[in-house]
């Protein structure tokens, strides 16, 4: 068992991830589009220069399976409104698009499954999420549903399930009472670090937040995934959002508080 406060380290002995438990800076503001709910955000992980290296360095969730990333497990979906639109989207799947075509098609078996839980996700097949298209394959390595979102011009969070688009983005609601006997609702917008994973999230192989080979990246996560964000918190709450994180930035390292490690230790 991974030990949490304790960075990981790669086949050469050089460590890659940074420890859990640091200095963050949060900040909290009202919902320009709803003042019942105030957003309560991670400004350390959102000027990050976190970026996504599947297929350029990513070592897999799981030993051994690079190759899937993050799909190895497949995806539970939200809802099923959430199933509902993927299920849409998975119609408009060629073969030329998705490796496992046929076998999410024809099978009986079809491209859902349900966990020991009993809960509806992703089917798995030869030991990844049944979207995965493997290395080698023509239509090009990753999620199908991706590929299809990027063919049409869309943005993937359109195609894929909800789970998928959303990471390394963590939203999370609390019902805050507060002295004057009203309540409003926190949204949390921060880090989907091995924690968000649950007790499962000790033994991950590998995870990319806190992984200094995958902190590099020319625009802080408040930009690259501008359009998830907006998904998730609204156009007027990212605008504010935004406004902020460009203040942070604006005193410049290393002048920021509670910069993110992986960061600091990747410019070293």
């Amino acid at each position: 068992m991974v030990k949490t406060n304790e960075a990981k380290r790669d086949k050469s002995g050089k460590s890659d991830e940074i420890g859990l438990d640091f200095p963050r800076a949060w900040v909290e503001f009202p919902d320009p589009g709803d003042d019942e709910q105030i957003f309560r955000v991670d400004l350390t992980w959102l000027t990050s220069r976190w970026s996504c290296i599947f297929g350029s360095g990513c070592q897999g969730i799981e030993a051994g399976r690079a190759d899937d990333g993050c799909c190895t497990l497949g995806a539970h979906f939200s809802d099923k409104d959430d199933e509902k639109r993927v299920g849409r989207f998975v119609k408009q799947l060629t073969p030329e698009l998705w490796q496992y075509h046929d076998e999410g098609t024809s099978s009986k078996k079809g491209w859902i499954e349900l966990d020991e839980d009993g809960e509806r996700k992703t089917r798995r097949v030869d030991g990844a999420c049944i979207f995965n298209n493997r290395p080698g394959f023509a239509g090009g390595q990753g999620c199908a549903l991706h590929i299809l979102a990027l063919q049409q011009g869309r943005e993937p969070l359109e195609t894929k399930p909800d789970v998928c688009w959303q990471l390394p983005i963590r939203r999370t609601y609390e019902w805050v009472e507060r002295p004057d006997d009203t309540k409003v609702l926190m949204v949390s917008i921060g880090e989907y670090d091995r924690r968000g994973w649950g007790p499962g999230g000790h033994d991950l192989n590998w995870w990319c937040t806190s992984a200094l080979s995958a902190h590099g990246a020319s625009d802080p996560v408040y930009v690259s995934y501008e359009a998830e964000l907006v998904e998730l918190m609204g156009q007027k709450g990212y605008d504010k959002l935004a406004e902020l994180c460009e203040q942070r930035l604006a005193a410049g390292l290393p002048l920021i508080p509670a910069p993110h490690p992986a960061d600091a230790r990747g410019e070293a």
